[in-house]
Parts: C-alpha cells; sequence; structure tokens
C-alpha cells in the first residue's frame, strides 16, 4: 500500500534539525512559523504552530519572551518540542515538563534529550507499520496503533504528576486559568 511506505518512509527519516543545525541567525515570528512548519513531521494542516499559539506559550511560560522581536536557537528548541508535546499533553502539563527541565539542564542538552526519545518514538511506530497491510487488515493497525497512545498517554501523565509531585511543582498542574 503506498500510503502505509510513505508514512512509515516519513516516521524514519524525517526529523527535527538538531541543536547545531537550528539556524544560529535571530528569526522574526514569521519566519519562526515558517521554519517550525518544516522541523516536524506533519501529517495535516493542524499540526504546526501559529504565531498566536507562540504568543500565548510565552504569555504561559513555556518560551521565554523574543529578543527584541526576535527568536534564537533556544526559542526554536523549545518550539520544536511543543510542536509535538502539543498533541498529547496540555499546557499546563507541558509547564511542568519544561519548568523541571530548565531545573536540570541547559536548552541545549534538553532539546538533545527530546531528539533522541523523538527519534525512538518514530522508529517505535515505523516498525509496526507494514506497508503491505492488506485493506482489511488496516482496521487492526490502526486499533493497534490507537491502543499503543492510549496505553502512553496514560503512563505519560501518571509519570508526569509523579514528576510534578516529586519536584515541588503539582500547583503548575493544578493552577486555574
Amino acid at each position: 500500500m503506498e500510503e502505509l511506505a510513505e508514512l512509515k518512509q516519513q516516521l524514519t527519516q524525517q526529523r527535527p534539525s538538531s541543536w547545531d543545525k537550528l539556524p544560529d541567525i535571530p528569526l522574526y515570528m514569521d519566519q519562526v512559523v515558517s521554519y517550525l512548519s518544516r522541523q516536524m513531521v506533519s501529517i495535516g494542516d493542524g499540526d504546526t504552530l501559529t504565531s498566536a499559539m507562540i504568543n500565548n506559550y510565552i504569555k504561559d511560560g513555556l518560551v521565554e519572551r523574543a529578543n527584541g522581536k526576535k527568536y534564537g536557537q533556544e526559542h526554536l528548541a523549545y518550539l520544536t518540542a511543543i510542536s509535538a508535546l502539543k498533541q498529547v499533553l496540555s499546557v499546563r502539563e507541558m509547564k511542568v515538563l519544561t519548568t523541571v527541565g530548565r531545573e536540570m539542564r541547559e536548552p541545549e542538552r534538553q532539546y538533545e534529550y527530546f531528539c533522541r526519545y523523538l527519534d525512538q518514538a518514530m522508529e517505535d511506530a515505523a516498525a509496526h507499520i507494514d506497508a503491505d497491510t492488506p485493506d482489511n487488515d488496516l482496521p487492526k493497525l490502526v486499533l493497534e496503533l490507537a491502543m499503543r497512545s492510549y496505553a502512553n498517554r496514560l503512563a505519560c501523565h501518571r509519570a508526569l504528576a509523579i514528576l510534578a509531585q516529586r519536584t515541588g511543582h503539582e500547583d503548575l498542574l493544578n493552577k486555574k486559568k
């Protein structure tokens, strides 16, 4: 099946730029939005960040404010990670993760971890896709992938709650907007 082969190829080959390949010159917002649209594996139009979303992430403290309307490598790294994380975590949950990350490691190291774990997850997902899956077995594939997502989401949310509690950031999870 051509579409599954294409998906498998995307999952195994498309990756965000490594830290040293991120633009080393500051970018304006429209350049950031354009750059981010090419950073992540995307299947649909709804996956990319908009300038309004980026501004909200800044207001929520997930990303530092721009340096005079210009965004650098650290901004791009965090926004790349947020592009993926927003698919499974709420803003409050991402806030816990980014806050703890900032307390423990410098941005470059955090981004390296993000890229490594994203790579592993993409390879794992691709390994479960057989490009020759017949049409009558597609429901099984969809169900398997959905149940993996469900189980991983449950484990992720519980581990995040434990992390928040152990680092003293449970208030970030419980904070009302």
